[in-house]
């Protein structure tokens, strides 16, 4: 019996020491991702509060997120059930910065159980399961970075189990900048919080080229968070704040960043284009507080303007954005992704990819919530410091959370109104209850909701703090926000008291040693030695070795050019130190340059921006390079006069501060271009720095120029092209030796050029040679007429064509090219210089060879304006650029009386564009209606809320509005469009563009003002058949011609002028007989019976 007994007991003894050993055993290997939940049962540290608290949440991550990691690739598939296993980059990044917040609150546990090692590396691995699915696409990202087409981008979504890519760019809209951003963004971060994710130069190079893609955003339209672009879901990308946004916040972070962390050197640092990264900001600004041309507000602004980009510096804008996004999309359930969003609605066909026309009317109203975007407010809340609105929140969102049948909270993806109560809820928005899209009880997470939610919580629990989340910084508290930055932000809207420093660099000893009689000092290329003066263009060919890879096939930084922010650093380049001189210094190919007014303009315009947008520690270094060329003949005093400014320190308002290169550097900002590293087998590359010119010290600087009646001689043409159009071959050439009048070798090169091709040869060459001599001749001499012809025939192009027009668009304009009165080409999306080359060519070519190059300077000179002056161009919101030449013209005809006009193309750049200033102004009173109404429809100029009144007089149109043949129907349109979306504005200048006489659209404006007027007066009244706006007009001119009946008037009887200089109020003005037509043609239709109309008798 006591052996029975004993036996049991043995085993008793056996039992114990084993559940001991394997107690040891998993406290060791605690919390591995292998381990099944359930088996965790931790003894509690000392003060187990905070290890509570932790543990919670690590049993929510562990179960929610954790468990859904791939083992293979590290990322976090979209859908949580079945097999079909895909994962999108966008969620899978939030998912690893859940995991890694929660390794941040554990490292406050000295025994945390390799909790933290855990966490850490499952957002290790995420991070590196993303760069290599990136990487396997080195390729895109090598096409993407010359020219981004959404075929040529990086994809978005990936196998999550094999990072294989699973759609193509057919069957999805890969195009995502905000993903690409992000991963940059979070990289950032969680390499300054001490994990390591880059492991090698291949990954470090091939992150500097995900960079230069990037730069590149503000002029990339792309598919959006949501990944469907324009809201009509119709498969076109758009330019989204959004992504902007990101990709602004993404390149601040990541400037000068080192990829090894503390333990990097060098060649492991990241550099960031300054000028690229400021144009996303100004980009940025200008879009805000829109999303999109057809998204007027939207919920994915919420992570771009707060958690975790914080991309938007100004507090103003920042307000009127987020206010206009809970104005219009917060509901019970959460936030409506944007108005007339069909996602996952019961009235979506799911089985087609796109929308029809009109279809997005339906989901008026019944717009799915997504309780995500109150997890946002939340972490917005605490990082703002405003315990109000994080209770708000958490109030909101606590009745909203389903829960799994472990008790751990589920956050809904959305929450929809079912199919049986839409019509209900669109009667009485907001009465009906609506359905959570998914509970977790059925194995269903939406995995970027979870992350948030516990992100959000570990920050209202203080388990985290916003600066552990945020080591870089990117949240400055108002009251902490400076006005200078190491990453380069707009950090605050202090005020901006910045000196430049100058340095005044003469061409030639010559040159230093004539302005010196006139007191101004200045140095030589020789003088500054050692120190080199570089071209940007120079620069540009150093950085093409930033970023190569051969392994990747990827070449280095894209050949774009370097702006203002950029050459006014000093760089360090193989052991010289470099300064870099304006691209408006460059004797560039276009012929702007040789006015010295335009260049005074530019270095001026170049200051202000400077001053305005340089954020960095240490002075800017700007250099002022002075030619011989610039102070030959009449222009040598306005030179000076620049000159004198500079010496006394301050110029276009800006201070600055003129000394010697040498003295000047020790203040500057230096960059190390350490990237180009040369071994000693490889050849060093060769750069060229400025030289001095090579001309006696005390000979005599040339300041003579011919005398302007010689001048105007010259610049016109002894022949007549078309006699000599039908001439030999021979006789031309005879002709060309001959003729000593540049304009008149200009046109007959012309024809030869045409005629023979740009090879054919001539006494002087090729015929691309004589061209190219004549033009370099008249740019010396000053022929302006010779030069625009000459450049049209050499098809010469303007580098700065591209940005300018990119600044219009982002300023919400559209820009049309093309002579006036012929067809033109609308841009309405940023398009790459070669693209634009031919547009002008083919467009502008047809009448006047000229007309090419002259919209060439209209469009620089519209980019310069509208960034310093935005308010001379309020109302216009299609700029067509050969229309505004038309005006240009005209004004000078006005000006000119009964003489003879001056010729526009004769004018200098620098009188062009002040002209173009002159007719921009408001117009003066003294003018007569006629001259005014040309002008102001030149420019496409509308009153202030035209476009919203066509939208009313839209609404009481059943069949439309018609003018010169171009039809605006009242269905899609109402049905697609908002009244306050950008794209219904675009829409009513598209119907308005068929109209050939600027003065006739005037007229046309006036009467959409007047009808808009008569309708809001007589709520009654709705028009009856469609409305052709031209006949409306006829009738209105036709009483008008009654009323002033002259005896000649039988053969003019179809000559408007005299209606078009009537002043429009008043008893005989154009608005009297224009409503009087309306009122008729109204009257003509049926009136819609109303209840409480005062002639109903019963």
């Amino acid at each position: 019996m006591a052996a029975a007994a004993a036996a049991p007991a043995g085993a008793h003894m056996a039992d114990v020491s084993w559940k001991m050993l394997e107690l040891r055993a998993r406290s060791k290997r605690s919390g591995s991702i292998y381990e099944p939940l359930k088996s965790i049962n931790l003894p509690k540290p000392e003060g187990g509060s905070l290890w509570d608290k932790l543990d919670h949440y690590y049993r929510i991550v562990k179960s929610t997120l954790l468990l859904h990691q791939s083992p293979t690739t590290g990322l976090f598939p979209t859908k949580t059930y079945g097999d079909n296993r895909k994962a999108k980059v966008h969620d899978s990044l939030y998912c690893a910065a859940c995991a890694w917040a929660l390794a941040l609150a554990y490292r406050r546990i000295d025994d945390d159980k390799g909790r933290t090692h855990e966490l850490e590396h499952s957002a290790i691995k995420c991070m590196r399961g993303i760069l290599y699915c990136y990487m396997r696409q080195a390729d895109k990202v090598q096409q993407f970075k010359q020219d981004p087409k959404p075929s040529e981008c990086l994809h978005s979504v990936f196998s999550a189990d094999t990072g294989d890519e699973v759609f193509s760019h057919k069957e999805y809209g890969h195009l995502q900048i905000n993903a690409v951003s992000l991963f940059l963004l979070y990289l950032v971060e969680m390499i300054s919080s001490g994990l390591q994710i880059v492991y090698n130069t291949d990954e470090v190079s091939f992150i500097q080229n995900l960079v230069f893609c990037v730069e590149r955003a503000y002029r990339v339209p792309d598919f959006g968070v949501w990944e469907r672009g324009s809201k009509y879901n119709n498969g076109s990308p758009e330019l989204h704040s959004s992504s902007v946004g990101l990709a602004k916040a993404a390149l601040e972070a990541i400037n000068g960043f080192n990829l090894f962390g503390n333990q990097g050197c060098s060649w492991s640092v990241i550099f960031v284009d300054f000028d690229a990264h400021n144009r996303n900001r100004q980009t940025l600004c200008s879009l805000l507080p829109r999303e999109s041309r057809s998204h007027n507000t939207d919920a994915a602004l919420l992570p771009c303007l707060s958690y975790p980009a914080f991309a938007l510096d100004d507090e103003v804008l920042f307000s009127q954005t987020l206010d206009k996004i809970i104005r219009k999309l917060k509901g019970k359930y959460g936030f409506k992704r944007f108005l007339r969003d069909g996602y996952r609605t019961a009235l979506e066909d799911k089985t087609r990819r796109y929308y029809k026309p009109a279809e997005i009317k339906l989901f008026d109203g019944i717009e799915c919530e997504f309780p995500l975007f109150f997890i946002f407010m939340i972490i917005d809340g605490v990082f703002r410091g405003n315990p109000a609105q994080v209770k708000e929140y958490q109030d909101l969102l606590d009745p909203l959370l389903q829960h799994t049948s472990e008790g751990c909270p589920v956050v809904p993806k959305y929450y929809y109104v079912p199919a049986d109560f839409v019509e209900l809820e669109k009667k009485n928005p907001g009465s009906q209850k609506r359905f959570p899209s998914n509970s977790g009880c059925d194995g269903k997470f939406f995995l970027w909701g979870q992350a948030v939610y516990i992100i959000a919580k570990l920050l209202a629990d203080k388990l985290v703090s916003p600066k552990d989340i945020d080591p870089i910084g990117r949240y400055i508290p108002p009251q902490d926000q400076r006005n200078v930055s190491m990453r380069f932000s707009n950090q605050g809207p202090l005020e901006n008291d910045l000196v430049v420093h100058v340095a005044l660099i003469a061409e030639s000893q010559r040159l230093q040693v004539f302005l010196n009689t006139y007191g101004i000092q200045t140095q030589t290329p020789q003088q500054v030695e050692p120190i080199q003066i570089w071209a940007q263009k120079e620069l540009v060919k150093a950085y093409f070795h930033l970023g190569v890879n051969d392994k990747l096939g990827l070449s280095g930084r894209p050949d774009r050019p370097i702006g203002c922010l950029g050459t006014s650093k000093i760089y360090r380049i193989l052991g010289k130190t470099v300064v870099c001189y304006s691209i408006i210094f460059d004797l560039s190919d276009f012929y702007m340059s040789q006015d010295v007014m335009m260049l005074i303009d530019d270095i001026k315009n170049a200051l202000q921006f400077i001053k305005q947008y340089w954020k960095m520690h240490g002075r800017p270094l700007f250099v002022v390079l002075i030619r011989e060329d610039n102070i030959r003949g009449s222009r040598f005093n306005p030179i000076l006069d620049m000159l004198a400014a500079f010496r006394k320190g301050i110029v276009g308002g800006v201070k600055v501060h003129v000394d010697r290169v040498q003295t000047l550097i020790s203040g500057a900002v230096v960059e190390q271009l350490d990237f180009l590293r040369i071994a000693e087998t490889e050849e060093a590359p060769v750069f060229k720095s400025l030289e001095e010119l090579d001309l006696p010290k005390h000979s005599k600087v040339k300041r003579q120029s011919s005398t302007p009646n010689a001048s105007e001689l010259e610049q016109q043409p002894d022949v007549n092209i078309n006699e000599w159009k039908n001439k030999s071959t021979y006789e031309i050439l005879q002709k060309l030796g001959d003729c000593n009048c540049l304009a008149s070798q200009a046109l007959l090169s012309s024809i030869l050029l045409k005629r023979e091709g740009p090879n054919f040869i001539t006494k002087e060459g090729t015929v691309a040679e004589h061209i190219e001599r004549i033009y370099r001749r008249a740019g010396s001499k000053k022929l302006w007429l010779v030069l625009r012809y000459s450049a049209a025939f050499a098809q010469k192009f303007s580098s700065s064509i591209a940005p300018h027009i990119t600044t219009l668009l982002v300023h919400g304009k559209q820009v049309t090219l093309g002579a006036f009165g012929q067809e033109e080409e609308v841009i309405s999306n940023p398009l790459s210089p070669a693209v634009i080359k031919n547009i002008i060519y083919e467009k502008c070519h047809l009448q006047d060879e000229r007309e090419a190059v002259v919209q060439q300077e209209l469009v620089i000179h519209i980019g310069w304006i509208i960034s310093n002056s935005p308010e001379l161009f309020s109302g216009m919101l299609k700029i067509r650029i050969g229309w505004i030449i038309h005006a240009m013209k005209y004004e000078l005809k006005i000006r000119a009386g009964d003489m003879p006009a001056k010729d526009l193309y004769q004018l200098s750049p620098s009188e062009v564009k002040q002209l173009l200033l002159d007719i921009l102004q408001p117009q003066q009173q003294g003018r007569g209606w006629l001259n005014r109404r040309q002008i102001d429809g030149s420019l496409n100029r509308t009153p202030a809320g035209f476009y919203d009144r066509v939208w009313q007089i839209l609404e009481r149109t059943p069949n439309g509005l018609i003018v010169a043949g171009k039809f605006l129907p009242q269905q899609p349109t109402l049905s697609d469009m908002t009244m306050y979306e950008m794209n219904f504005s675009l829409l009513v200048e598209d119907m308005l563009q068929n109209i050939d006489q600027p003065e006739y659209r005037q007229i046309i404006v006036e009467l959409l003002m007047v009808i808009s007027v008569i309708l809001e007066r007589n709520p009654e009244l709705e028009f009856q058949d469609k409305v052709d706006l031209d006949k409306v007009v006829q009738e209105a001119f036709r009483d008008f011609q009654k009323d002033h009946s002259s005896p000649k008037g039988a053969e003019k009887q179809d000559d408007m002028t005299a209606f078009y200089n009537t002043h429009p109020i008043g008893k005989k003005g154009t608005c009297s007989y224009l409503s009087k037509a309306v009122i008729t043609l109204l009257l003509e239709g049926e009136m819609k019976p109303s209840n409480d109309d005062p002639c109903t008798i019963s």
